[in-house]
């Protein structure tokens, strides 16, 4: 009969039942919460819960549920896992899964005709758990005895757990640096998974455990005293994620049903008032112990990773004793009740404990190859040694406990360290399920080997467990006792913690640990339920790192800020004040009077009396350093299968922030036309970026790409958010302010001085034009907006230029007959007369000419500014470019010439004939036009021109300055124009350039010969200043000569010019 039993024993595979249904059980625990939680929530809940048309169907569910009459027995389960899973199945089921269950039924009924065959079983079973304390207390009734023995082995594990702190500090608990001389021996004791083991597992089987099995209570005194040190431990558990069992009312509304129970009700109400006077307090204490424990253990493995292989059950413990403190933390806060402290339900330095927990796991994940090695080397040379001396000394072995056991001695034997350096695959699961299977041939009643009659097996069994773990299942271990994915099902509590740890100084630099917590939620979920976690995770990790980028960005930027205002006092502009206050100690004036408020020199911030006040920029560096040290806790980690980069939500933030930083700086207001001259800008733009590269002294990033990213976008019309960027703004600057008003001669171009200077008038101008045009500023621009930036700003030129051209046109076709007559007899004077009264609109050509001449002056002053930054920038590429240009022939095919030109003309050299001016005509050009028709219209143009030189000297604005080196009225940038826009033309209709230039010459020069004949004297004023134009037009042109000037226009004519020109400038500036 024994052998029958023993045999039945081993065939029932009692450990793998266990094993399956824990997992399973936890499954369905994990989905029914879930259902629960997605049919309350309005948002969730599926349509035909709330569809009216449905109500009455489920109330008539509801009803009559479960319509069948079945009855039978729940097996029950001497397991404590098992036993109370199943528990917390029963307590949540709810009304919701009822109707949810019923209409299943009647959906499988519709489709299948039949109703599904476990709904009878699983129907009555929900009509019995209707009161589920009432039932359960029934099922385990029976069980009382076996229960109350499992619950009372927790006399010695559970009250060494729950010791006040202050007991925790006068031992030194995880103190590695408590006795040196013992550092390097292994850490282990009797009970080695009872060290880790969850307090809340403990609190959880205590006080559910004799809520099913209360009869003990009354006759055994031990079980009282477990009871009541459980009722001591808080006010809620948790059954299954965010769901929490008040454990003082449940016990109290169960035992006010049963009579005799009257002094454990006295004794529950007493617990809860110790639990609202005292445990707030002594949590918090705890938590205030772990944070500095957990420090120190990591500074000194981190000093010492090889520590880790002795001492890994310390880093077990010190994980699972900070993942307690955290979980009683949550449920407590998020339920907490009205007491008179509220503040020890509150940590603004729950920061401090996550970091360094996480710092554990990823020392632990670091030197898991010193881990593995120690323990490998101690299960074959000490584990299986002593193993094989306790079996050796057993009396009595079974074959069936023999095999297994001898199986254990066999496979520790043969370990080597030469597996953890070849890196092969641990995997002792089978070991330790045996080893499960051992304990249940062990525990039956009259079994062959009774466990409990051999302790040392055991406890060796359980060393060689916890060791067989740190070889090939650290991860799994790791997860067991630190992870606090439970964080996920309380996001509320979860922020305000982040809130509250943000807002102090000190913990700064432990922010990263609350988004880094987030890759713990991805463990929590469960095949059986598996999109109850869903994208949670990573939507609080990007929250929580937006936060702390947006922090870190906005400290960095003001250092920039007060950096670029310290870098302001410094510039050229302010030095007037500071050199006549020279001036005036150097005179000997008087003193200012008291009064007046005296400015500090650049420099007096940095002279300290008393170090130990701290300035703003102090406090900002402080905060700074605390903010990236937080950076420091990982790289990267991974979230709901997203790989989580921190560093990258501050550099995004900081390219946001700088970009508008940047724009913010140019001052542009639209409605005044005022923005900031571009070399205070660069000024301002070179300081953050000085500043931001100081950034990489306190974090690993790469400021560099950052700023070439920003700076590169601000050389776009867009940046990446679509907003304007200063190209933009300095575009539409220059074109509606600066030019506008040179087209109207309020602006002069000024060729000494390669800049646009003010004309003097009676009111005072918005802005000095020489401030934004010369060579310094527009190299400042060049530096600001780059290639592409200019690309930009001379799109917009031409874009102006063609309009213009377009308008010419018009001009020219409505005056063509007499054109085509003037180009046949320009050398005709009477005839010219005759034909000048019929031409109507030379002023309006030349105005627009001029307007033409005066944007392609900007744009070459530009160019050449451009070409300055590039050659200081980059003169090995430069160099290239500049050859290849000048080997260029013209002679060459005209594409080819034109690609060539084009390379140049982005880099800002000069090119014979602008690519960018040819493509805007070419845009200009329509199928109805053939290239006849465009020649005939470019060549008429230049007669136009010609033709109304003359018109020019009767404006006394066209006298020449030689101040300036030009016009008044801007007519000496008609030589630009006509050689630029005349070189452009012919080169789209593929027409001799210096052929029609030729021409031009001979007749402007004939016209302007003729303009000293029969002219009234009034009206030969301006002359000798408009006979330089022809010169001016020669000299800038690549086609045409003086010895072409001088065969058509006498050179005394010009020298005499110039004599008369300068002999006024002397007598008015003498």
């Amino acid at each position: 009969m024994c052998s029958m039993s023993a045999a039945m024993d081993y065939q029932q595979k009692l450990a793998e039942k266990l094993t399956i249904l824990n997992e399973r059980g936890t499954g369905v625990l994990i989905r029914m919460n879930y259902i629960k939680k997605t049919c309350a929530d309005p948002k969730l809940r599926p349509t035909v819960l709330t569809e009216k048309a449905m109500e009455s169907a489920i109330k008539y569910i509801n009803k009559k549920f479960p319509n069948i009459d079945f009855r039978g027995n729940i097996v029950s389960m001497s397991c404590l896992f098992f036993m109370f899973t199943y528990s917390q199945q029963e307590i949540l089921l709810s009304q919701f899964i009822m109707s949810t269950l019923c209409m299943f039924n009647c959906a499988h009924e519709m489709s299948n005709g039949c109703s599904d065959p476990s709904y009878p079983r699983l129907g009555q079973m929900m009509m019995e758990y209707e009161h589920p304390w009432k039932k359960l207390t029934e099922e385990f009734g029976p069980h009382t005895k076996s229960v109350t023995s499992a619950l009372l082995s927790l006399r010695m594990v559970y009250p060494r757990r729950n010791l006040p702190a202050e007991q925790w500090r006068s031992s030194q608990l995880l103190s590695l640096l408590s006795a040196p001389a013992n550092m390097l021996d292994p850490a282990s004791c009797d009970t080695m998974a009872c060290e880790y083991l969850s307090t809340e597992v403990m609190e959880r089987w205590i006080i559910i455990g004799f809520l099913l099995c209360h009869s003990s209570l009354n006759t055994n005194q031990a079980s009282q005293e477990l009871w009541k040190m459980g009722l001591r431990s808080g006010l809620f558990l948790t059954l299954i994620r965010d769901e929490v069992l008040n454990i003082h009312k449940v016990s109290e509304d169960l035992f006010d049903s049963i009579k005799g129970y009257s002094k454990r009700v006295a004794d529950i109400k007493e617990c809860r008032e110790h639990v609202l006077t005292n445990i707030g307090a002594m949590h918090r204490e705890r938590r205030h112990f772990l944070r500095g424990a957990i420090k120190e253990l990591f500074k000194v493995l981190d000093d010492e990773p090889g520590l880790l292989g002795p001492k890994a059950l310390y880093v077990i413990m010190a994980l699972s004793f900070s993942r307690d403190e955290v979980l009683w933390l949550v449920r407590h806060s998020e339920n907490m009740p009205k007491i008179k402290m509220p503040e020890d339900y509150i940590d603004n330095q729950m920061a401090e404990l996550l970091f360094y927990m996480e710092k554990l796991r990823a020392l632990m994940r670091r030197y898991i190859h010193v881990v593995q090695r120690y323990h490998v080397q101690y299960l074959a040379q000490f584990d299986a040694l002593v193993l094989n001396d306790t079996i050796q000394n057993m009396y009595v072995c079974p074959e069936e406990e023999s095999v297994l056991m001898s199986s254990f001695v066999s496979a520790l034997s043969a370990l080597s360290v030469k597996q953890v350096d070849n890196k092969e695959e641990f995997d002792f699961r089978p070991l330790r399920l045996d080893w499960l299977r051992l304990q249940a041939y062990t525990s039956v009643n009259k079994a062959p080997l009774p466990i409990k009659d051999y302790p040392d097996l055991a406890k060796v069994m359980n060393l060689i467990q916890f060791h067989s773990r740190m070889v090939d299942n650290v991860e799994e271990l790791l997860q067991e006792t630190s992870e606090v994915s439970i964080f996920c099902f309380y996001p509320r509590v979860f922020e305000k913690m982040f809130t509250q740890s943000s807002e102090e100084m000190t913990m700064k630099r432990y922010l990263m640990s609350f988004p880094s917590v987030c890759s713990h939620f991805s463990n929590c979920g469960h095949p059986l339920c598996p999109e109850e976690v869903s994208k949670k995770g990573l939507r609080l990790c990007v929250t929580f790192l937006e936060q702390i980028a947006k922090h870190t960005s906005n400290v960095v930027l003001e250092i920039c800020a007060e950096q670029c205002n310290l870098n302001d006092q410094l510039l050229p502009k302010h030095c007037a004040e500071t050199i006549s206050a020279a001036r005036h100690r150097k005179q000997k004036k008087p003193l200012p009077k008291k009064g007046e408020i005296q400015k500090e020199k650049p420099g007096t911030e940095s002279l300290r009396k008393d170090r130990t006040v701290l300035t703003n920029v102090d406090k900002m560096h402080l905060t700074l350093t605390e903010l990236c040290s937080s950076y420091s806790l990982t790289s990267d980690f991974i979230v709901c299968d997203h790989i989580v980069v921190p560093t990258e939500f501050l550099l995004s933030h900081l390219e946001t922030r700088l970009s508008e930083i940047i724009v913010r700086m140019a001052n542009y207001n639209q409605t005044t036309q005022q923005i900031a001259r571009p070399s205070d800008l660069l000024a301002g733009v070179r300081t953050y970026v000085a500043g931001l590269h100081s950034l990489a002294s306190y974090i690993n990033v790469d400021v560099t790409r950052l700023v070439k990213s920003v700076l590169l976008q601000q050389t776009q019309p867009l940046d990446s958010r679509g907003g304007q960027t200063i190209t933009t703004l300095y575009t539409n600057w220059y074109l509606e302010s600066l030019l506008r008003q040179a087209s109207n001669s309020l602006i002069v171009h000024c060729p000494t001085m390669h800049c646009f200077v003010n004309q003097t008038t009676d009111n005072e101008p918005s802005f000095r034009a020489e401030e934004f045009s010369d060579v310094a500023e527009l190299q400042a621009l060049a530096e600001l907006i780059g290639p592409y930036g200019m690309k930009f700003l001379s799109e917009n030129l031409l874009w102006h230029i063609t309009s213009q051209v377009t308008e010419l046109k018009k001009l020219v076709i409505e005056n063509m007959d007499v054109l085509v007559q003037m180009r046949s007899n320009f050398d005709k004077p009477e005839e010219m007369v005759n034909l000048k009264k019929r031409l109507t609109g030379g002023e309006n050509v030349l105005k627009r000419m001029t307007i033409i001449g005066v944007i392609l002056s900007f744009r070459a002053m530009a160019q050449d500014c451009l070409n300055d930054t590039l050659n200081k920038h980059c003169p090995f590429v430069m160099g290239p470019i500049k050859n290849l240009k000048d080997l260029n022939s013209y002679e060459a095919e005209i594409k080819v010439t034109l690609s060539v030109y084009e390379l140049a003309s982005a880099a800002g050299l000069t090119c014979n004939i602008d690519p960018a001016l040819v493509a805007a005509l070419i845009s200009m050009q329509t199928d109805n036009t053939s290239i006849d028709e465009e020649y005939k219209l470019s060549n008429l143009l230049l007669v136009y021109v010609a033709v109304s030189l003359p018109i020019l000297a009767l404006d006394n604005n066209s006298s020449y300055s030689r101040e300036h080196g030009g016009h008044n009225n801007n007519i000496h940038c008609l030589s630009t124009a006509i050689n630029q826009l005349a070189a452009a033309m012919f080169t789209v209709q593929k027409k001799n350039i210096e052929h029609e230039l030729k021409d031009f010459l001979l007749m402007a020069s004939s016209t302007l010969l003729q303009l000293g004949q029969n002219i009234e004297k009034v009206e030969v004023k301006n002359r000798e200043s408009i006979y330089l134009l022809l010169h001016m037009i020669v000299e800038q042109s690549s086609f045409l000569s003086q010895d072409m000037l001088e065969s058509c226009f006498p050179y005394v004519l010009l020298r005499n010019a110039y004599r008369e020109v300068y002999r006024t400038c002397i007598f008015t500036l003498g």
